[in-house]
């Protein structure tokens, strides 16, 4: 999905300091676990997760869930720590829904409450799996240039939204993602590493389908840019684009389905989900 690159007014929740209240937690939880001599792997046995939700909680890049930080807490012997900061987690999730700037609100309220979503991006990692560092790379090098006050409310902006990759019940959730897309550095070689391994380990989920465009096709369905499906509960299906600026939230019926029937020739013609992790494993082991 492309990204506005203009500065607009910067809204009353333009900065609240959300993406640094889960980077901190995620240090404190790497420190804790340390020190409780814990592995990544012990720690994801006994709180029920899997170690790359660890892994990812402790980068600062998945958000640590109420209920998770209530079980770590005695578990790390925290000693309440972690227990104190539930409340401002429950705060920032709930802002999710309503701290976007207003030319983006229609689609983040749509996207938040979805029961089936499809991207197809040609430019840059969706938002919803991008990392922090990714998401601020991209941010800091737009033109014109961002206030550092808006860029990091951005950052926060976009890492909030990933809320519904751990949304139960799940809801169906599938990527196509030109090849281009993973091949860009943005960021520098250890940011692009990173995000690599971002969406590796979201591609890996029994709930996500990821597959990868190849470079190599002769043919393509559809060369003009990014777009989203979405399936709100108990409503028809829409499309959300955003070309240099300009969003547009699609509930026509028949544009819809024009849309549809792209995404679902681009589907065929990708490499299909194993595929996919393989082409990105191998990228990781050239790096």
């Amino acid at each position: 999905m492309a990204v506005n690159t203009e500065e607009r007014p910067e809204q009353p929740s333009e900065v609240d300091g959300t993406a640094h209240l889960f980077n901190a937690l995620g240090k404190i939880i790497r420190i804790l676990r340390r020190r409780a001599g814990l592995s990544q792997t012990a720690m994801a046995s006994i709180t029920h997760v899997s170690e790359d939700l660890i892994s990812a909680i402790e980068r600062g890049v998945r958000v640590p869930q109420p209920d998770f930080l209530i079980l770590a807490d005695p578990l790390l012997n925290a000693d309440g720590i972690l227990i104190a900061a539930v409340t401002d987690v429950r705060a920032a999730l709930a802002r999710a829904r309503v701290r976007h700037p207003g030319w983006f609100q229609s689609f983040a309220k749509t996207e938040a409450a979805a029961v089936a979503l499809h991207y197809y991006e040609v430019q840059a990692v969706p938002g919803i799996l991008q990392t922090a560092a990714y998401a601020r790379s991209l941010f800091e090098h737009r033109r014109p240039l961002l206030s550092e006050a808006i860029i990091e409310k951005r950052v926060s902006d976009r890492i909030s939204r990933q809320v519904l990759l751990d949304r139960w019940p799940t809801p169906t959730i599938s990527f196509v993602l030109e090849a281009a897309v993973l091949l860009r550095p943005f960021g520098g070689p250890e940011i692009h590493r990173e995000q690599l391994l971002r969406v590796l380990d979201v591609a890996q989920r029994r709930s996500v389908e990821l597959q990868i465009m190849p470079l190599d096709k002769a043919e393509h369905p559809y060369l003009g840019g990014s777009f989203t499906l979405l399936t709100p509960k108990g409503q028809r299906e829409v499309a959300y684009t955003e070309i240099y600026g300009h969003a547009r939230l699609i509930t026509d019926h028949d544009e819809v389905r024009t849309y549809a029937e792209r995404y679902g020739i681009i589907r065929a013609q990708a490499l299909t989900p194993q595929e996919s992790l393989v082409f990105i494993e191998k990228m990781l082991g050239e790096l």
